[in-house]
């Protein structure tokens, strides 16, 4: 008689009782047999049976009386798990890309939606460094660990700020649980009700959702192929902005990337204010040549820079950074500690070995390779749909583009979502409600012809 293994002895007893339990033979309230007694019955060790009592007591189908034995739970409702699909009624507002494409299920393509496909993301990379980290001393897998977060990531954050020509001393360097904690803490630290707080349009759709949820007033700057509109901008300021939240680097959704010459009129106009510029900097992984950093050339006087690690690495170990002057960082941690304590630290270590493994290199110039081919080939597939590039990115996943005249994007999406197919329609990403005609692609998920078979049948549909 082949032996069992020690695990398959255990789900043995498992099975046992639960048939036991379903068929009623043991009802609610029932005592157990002791161990003992169910080890000899079933012909296995004592110890086997405590550890099958201990994890069917873990999934409360038993419970233990002290001094009594085991018996039968009572009877608990009990919930069906329904499958999440995306909402065909949800109006289109700028959490509707986020909602729709969070809730779908695998079968649906998302075309529409913010980060890469699974597959292209660095899983065994991933898995090294969660041995490392199993490996790695007590206190960084329970511990709390300091205020400004895990000391290694924060040096080496400061580095790699280097390379877009931003110096930053690591204690400047305050890491977050995401980039959009990071945004939330710097709009806590100075925003109150009613300020005004001016933003690109287009521009991140959550950007326009956190904003409201401070109750300040917007005011967009609409966004040309090389920076925010000059004029517009300078208006704007007559109104005394508090923050100008924009992303350097690459632009979501349009692609585009600001120029020094704007950049440095940008600043002109800033340093005869108060204002603050936030820049996101989630994309410098991605860029081929980096583009003018605001933090470059002011060195955090009027600048805060963050970022974070979801894009390129993993959207699981959620972790974001804070990089600006001294003085607001010691104020930011305050606000860290009053909101939620500390920031993951096993995450912040995780983050560390994965960037500083030399595969992850390998990996960002595979990535950059790939999405410029899949940039071509979007292009390409869009071009008999008569749907055109607003412009060409140089490097990024977002291709920002115009609908043929007399097509709305929203209705687009919405047929298309009825199809399986998420889009981003253009006005969720604008304040002004100007892009109507805009739908913004992620070229790393749309490589499936269904998409664009999906577009098709929803414009004929339209015409």
């Amino acid at each position: 008689m082949e032996k069992l293994a020690p695990s398959s002895k255990i789900e043995r007893v498992i099975t046992f009782i639960q048939q036991q339990i379903d068929d009623r033979v043991l009802v609610a309230g029932a005592r157990l047999p002791s161990l003992r007694q169910l080890a000899q019955q079933l012909g296995v060790s004592i110890s086997t049976v405590i550890e099958a009592y201990a994890r069917l007591v873990t999934a409360q189908r038993i419970e233990a009386r002290a001094g009594a034995g085991y018996f039968v739970t009572g009877i608990r409702a009990s919930y069906a798990f329904t499958a999440i699909a995306p909402r065909l009624d949800r109006e289109v507002d700028p959490l509707w890309i986020s909602r729709q494409s969070l809730e779908a299920n695998s079968t649906h393509l998302k075309p529409g939606c913010g980060w890469l496909p699974e597959h292209w993301m660095p899983e065994d990379l991933i898995r090294k460094a969660l041995r490392t980290v199993s490996r790695s001393a007590t206190s960084h897998l329970v511990g709390y660990g300091q205020p400004l977060g895990f000391t290694e990531l924060r040096h080496l954050i400061a580095q790699r700020m280097q390379m877009t020509d931003v110096m930053a001393h690591p204690d400047q360097i305050l890491l977050t649980d995401s980039g959009t904690h990071a945004i939330d803490l710097v709009c806590r630290l100075f925003l109150n009700p009613n300020d005004v707080v001016l933003i690109d349009d287009p521009c991140y759709f959550n950007f326009h959702a956190l904003l409201k949820t401070h109750q300040v007033k917007t005011i967009s700057i609409p966004w040309t192929t090389t920076g925010p509109d000059l004029e517009q901008f300078s208006a704007a300021l007559a109104h005394k902005p508090r923050l100008y939240i924009t992303n350097s680097g690459i632009h979501n959704p349009t692609g585009g990337q600001l120029s020094l010459a704007i950049a440095y009129q940008i600043l002109k106009m800033v340093e005869q204010t108060d204002l603050v510029i936030v820049e996101d900097d989630i994309f410098a992984d991605l860029e081929y040549v980096p583009a003018p950093r605001y933090a470059a050339l002011n060195g955090f006087a009027q600048v805060i820079q963050i970022g974070s690690f979801s894009k390129t690495l993993s959207a699981s170990m959620r972790c974001g950074y804070i990089a600006t002057q001294n003085q607001w960082v010691e104020q930011l941690i305050d606000l860290k500690i009053a909101t939620c304590f500390n920031n993951n630290q096993l995450n912040t270590e995780l983050i560390y070995h994965a960037l500083t493994d030399h595969a992850y290199r390998k990996h960002v110039e595979w990535l950059k390779q790939q999405l410029a081919l899949a940039m071509s080939k979007t292009i390409q597939n869009l071009q008999p749909l008569g749907i055109a590039p607003w412009i060409i990115p140089q490097a990024g996943m977002f291709l920002w583009c115009r609908l043929p005249d007399g097509y709305s994007a929203k209705e687009i999406s919405k047929i298309c979502l009825s199809q399986g197919v998420i889009l981003a329609p253009g006005n969720a990403f604008s304040t002004h409600q100007s892009a109507e005609q805009f739908l913004r692609f992620n070229v790393a998920q749309s490589a499936d012809q269904r998409i664009y078979q999906a577009l098709q049948r929803a414009m004929q549909q339209l015409n």
